[in-house]
């Protein structure tokens, strides 16, 4: 089971100017964090074998501001080539990292031959139903006895960290709980489902990581699949 450790999260709302005179509202955007696009630690303290091992989290953070300063101000997004020449700072291998993580972490989406930055709403959701193993399997076949406490754990951790507030965090697992058909199939000590995600609430505010977790569900509800 992994932690992060060190400072902590750091978030920021990006709000693009309006591209135009008749634009009358700013468009807001999601919020961010900025993890290491090799080891996503969300300090200067890389893991061992990351190729930015030694890069400072302040520029790992800064790679991510240029990439969003020319995003959130483009709703419909641009080419990447484009998107190269308009950052602040002269394009790298930490930029190019850090789209990459942008867009592994559904936060940008390839629209044609244009990258789009997802509004709050089209992220949130996006990512309320995982697509990606070991994740997937726990959502889509709902916990079994014998996973319920790696089955909670891995879903709160999953929503923490694709950057859901704690409360649409909550309501998100509450409602997997119900509609996948593990809460009726029995085995929790909690009285409600609700109970039951509160009392993982620490999972969530210490930023542990869902990996682990999730696989080792995945195994049991494979078995009972």
């Amino acid at each position: 089971m992994s932690k992060r450790f060190g400072t902590p999260l750091t978030f920021v709302t990006v709000v693009a100017k309006p591209l135009t005179p008749a634009a009358s509202k700013r468009r807001l955007v999601p919020t961010f964090r900025y993890p290491c696009p090799g080891c996503r630690t969300t300090n200067s303290l890389h893991d061992a074998d990351c190729e930015f091992e030694g890069v400072s989290w302040p520029t790992v953070e800064k790679a991510y501001t240029d990439l969003l300063s020319v995003l959130s101000a483009e709703p419909d997004g641009l080419p990447e080539a484009a998107l190269r020449d308009a950052v602040p700072a002269e394009w790298g291998g930490l930029h190019k990292a850090a789209l990459g993580a942008l867009r592994r972490d559904q936060r940008v989406v390839e629209d044609g031959d244009r990258l789009r930055l997802l509004t709050a709403a089209e992220f949130k959701e996006r990512v309320s139903e995982p697509t990606r193993d070991p994740m997937r399997t726990v959502y889509e076949h709902g916990s079994v006895p014998g996973c319920h406490d790696n089955a909670v754990f891995a879903m709160v951790a999953w929503y923490e960290m694709v950057g859901l507030s704690w409360p649409e965090t909550r309501e998100n697992v509450i409602e997997w709980l119900r509609e996948s058909g593990a809460w009726d199939r029995g085995g929790f000590e909690e009285s409600t489902p609700g109970e039951l995600v509160d009392a993982k609430r620490h999972v969530y505010d210490e930023g542990y990581g869902w990996k682990e977790k999730g696989q080792a569900a995945k195994r049991v509800i494979e078995r009972h699949l």
